[in-house]
């Protein structure tokens, strides 16, 4: 099975030869407009053939996708998988086709697909899915099937997918027992110009049923007349006193019906049905509330900091006697060890330089996103995406680590390569392996195949390192950075410090602001992750993003001219962690979401969402540290580089 679905070498040159292409339309003359290779509208005439395609089968409860034919499913003559991109194969997405194809505009009644005999493994399997609520996925002209369900409010919202089954009782009877969706009832809608014969498909809906199908007479293939479900008497079936129960060795008779409707709704806009499955109000209400607050909170920040600094640096200048000097206290005395290189240095030029390249995957890929080339449409191609932007951007992690590296003396620059190069990538390859080994033992559609393994650690080994490499290289050819005052031989004893300027404290306490900015939007990322809902409000997100620079810098700079005021120097580390810290608040958000909001009961599953957020929650951190550090060490610059020291 595995072997079927693994990754080929040509779809490794696709994954090339597609971000050659991105590169190439961004750099061409600009057009009056274009579509996106594979999101571009298809006309259909009356009749023409519409396959409909499967995907994997999802279920919010155990976040663990299987094929579509895992399942004693009707199956075509072959099947064929569809082309996948590498953003679909770490998804789990498994696109194949199906027994159920649409002629346009031509509606089929009581179509009978097959009959199938289901044995005991079949029953058991059946019987698990519906225990833990699977969904079948489908996909007809790019468009995903949605189930419409009429809220407490009277409005109508679309989930994506049908169940497999249903758990319920007989009428009359106690005992639980379960009953498979075997009737399919499907609404395609269509927008049609006026002045065109031509048509396209705009929304794709199912209304699943349970049927016990019976025989007029004996079987006879998809001709048989079913006195369940006729066709010719004209006579839909929607209800049925005798569902189709899941057991071994019964008979299941699988049908549809396919109806087409024409709707008011343009192609340019059907997507909008799948990205509104949430509430909106709520949804813009809460982020706007929560961004109106860290402005306001920032603003009086920078106000402060500017009015204190000024006042300091005005004063320290107009002093005219050595002695005068020598009465000041604060940050202006620990100038000649404000400077010194602090231990561990290393590990923090790694740290810093991985920041980077995960802040310049961030913007570019957000960037791409706002513009919409990465809309859901293109299935796979956020992932896709971010992973080859951040082969790329390892030029830059190279030449940061090195740059910073070498203002702090080092010399075996080939050394802190490596570190940057190996440590993060190294383990975010081992805890993606041990999950990949969990999903793969529970035989799982999204486990990554070998093949798919191989070629991320050929874009590992084969782009990424040789990128940090060069990076590191050109890094190091520059001058180094000199400090703006000279560092003393000895240094300077640090007096006592007051409780609350306390390393943890001040730490623990700066995180907090940076993740007050992001936690209303991460609640929604969460949401469309765990929950398989549509995210695609990345204005919003960008936004977020700038608003979670601008705190990161701030709170950071303020802690850290506390810290100098006090005559702590050791500003380095703590600065990176002040900001850093954040990703502790967001773990723990995450731990809050997994028992609040999900209802994940298998151990697998828990490790599975644990060790994703994991994960998240570590490259949170060297993102948010790389820019409270950056912002710290910018600001300690400036202000003694504005100060007279003789």
């Amino acid at each position: 099975m595995v072997s079927r679905r693994a990754m080929r070498a040509p779809e490794m040159l696709r994954w090339l030869a597609a971000a050659a292409a991105l590169v190439a339309l961004l750099a061409a003359a600009p057009a009056a407009g274009f579509y996106l290779p594979g999101v571009a509208p298809t006309d259909f005439g009356k009749g023409d053939s519409l396959p409909v395609k499967v995907n994997k089968l999802t279920s919010v409860k155990t976040q663990l996708p299987y094929a579509y034919y895992s399942l004693p499913f009707c199956k075509p003559e072959t099947i064929v998988d569809s082309a996948e991109n590498l953003g679909e194969v770490l998804r789990g997405d498994r696109i194949e086709n199906s027994p159920y194809v649409f002629q346009m505009r031509e509606p089929k009644m009581c179509q009978i697909v097959c009959k199938l005999t289901v044995g005991e493994k079949e029953a058991k399997e059946l019987k698990e899915k519906i225990e833990d609520e699977y969904r079948v996925n489908m996909i007809l002209d790019n468009l995903p099937l949605v189930v419409s369900v009429l809220r407490q409010d009277k409005n109508i919202a679309y989930q994506g997918g049908y169940h497999v089954g249903v758990k319920g009782q007989y009428t009359g009877s106690k005992e639980e027992k379960y009953f498979i969706h075997n009737h399919l009832s499907f609404l395609v809608k269509y927008h049609k110009d006026d002045d065109s014969e031509l048509s396209r498909i705009v929304g794709f809906e199912v209304k699943p049923y349970s049927i016990k199908h019976q025989l007029d007479d004996k079987w006879d293939g998809v001709n048989t007349r079913l006195s369940t479900c006729d066709p010719h008497a004209n006579k839909l079936v929607t209800s049925s006193d005798s569902p189709q129960e899941v057991e071994a060795g019964k008979e299941i008779i699988f049908t549809y019906d396919v109806r087409f409707e024409e709707s008011d709704i343009k192609w340019a806009s059907r997507w909008d049905t799948y990205l509104l499955m949430t509430d909106d109000q709520i949804h813009w209400f809460s982020i706007v509330n929560s961004l109106m607050i860290v402005l306001f909170l920032s603003g009086m920040v920078a106000m402060i900091m500017l009015r204190t600094l000024y006042r300091d640096i005005s004063r320290y200048n107009q002093l005219e006697t050595q002695e005068e000097a020598q009465e000041e206290t604060g940050w202006k005395l620990v100038h000649g060890d404000v400077f010194r290189p602090p231990t561990n240095s290393d590990l923090l030029c790694v740290y810093v330089g991985t920041g980077v390249q995960f802040f310049g995957m961030l913007l570019v890929t957000m960037i791409f996103a706002v513009l919409g080339f990465l809309s859901p449409s293109n299935r796979g191609g956020l992932m896709t995406a971010m992973l080859l932007v951040w082969v790329l951007m390892g030029l830059l992690a190279g030449y940061a680590s090195s740059r910073l590296y070498k203002m702090f003396k080092g010399s075996e620059w080939k050394r802190i390569t490596m570190r940057t190069a190996f440590l993060f990538p190294g383990i975010a390859f081992v805890i993606f392996f041990i999950l990949n080994a969990l999903i793969w033992g529970e035989k799982s559609s999204g486990a990554v195949p070998f093949t798919t393994m191989f070629a991320l650690v050929l874009l590992w080994f084969g782009i990424s390192v040789p990128l940090v490499f060069v990076g590191s290289y050109l890094g190091f050819k520059k001058p180094a950075l000199e400090p703006p005052v000279k560092t003393n031989k000895i240094p300077r004893q640090i007096p006592e410090q007051a409780w609350y300027m306390n390393p943890i404290f001040t730490i623990l306490i700066g995180g907090i602001l940076p993740f007050g900015a992001v936690f209303i939007e991460l609640f929604f990322i969460l949401t469309s992750i765990w929950l398989h809902q549509f995210y695609y409000i990345f204005g919003f997100l960008f936004l977020v993003f700038v608003i979670l620079i601008i705190t990161c810098a701030e709170i950071t700079v303020v802690l850290c001219y506390f810290q100098l005021c006090s005559e702590d120097y050791m500003w380095w580390w703590r600065s990176y962690l002040t900001s850093g810290s954040s990703a502790l608040y967001l773990f723990l958000y995450a731990a809050f979401y997994f028992f609040t909001k999900l209802q994940i009961t298998k151990l697998v599953s828990g490790i599975l969402y644990f060790g994703y957020m994991l994960l998240a929650s570590l490259a949170f951190f060297v993102l948010t540290g790389t820019i409270g550090f950056c912002a710290c060490f910018w600001f300690t610059r400036l202000i003694y580089s504005s100060v007279k020291i003789d």
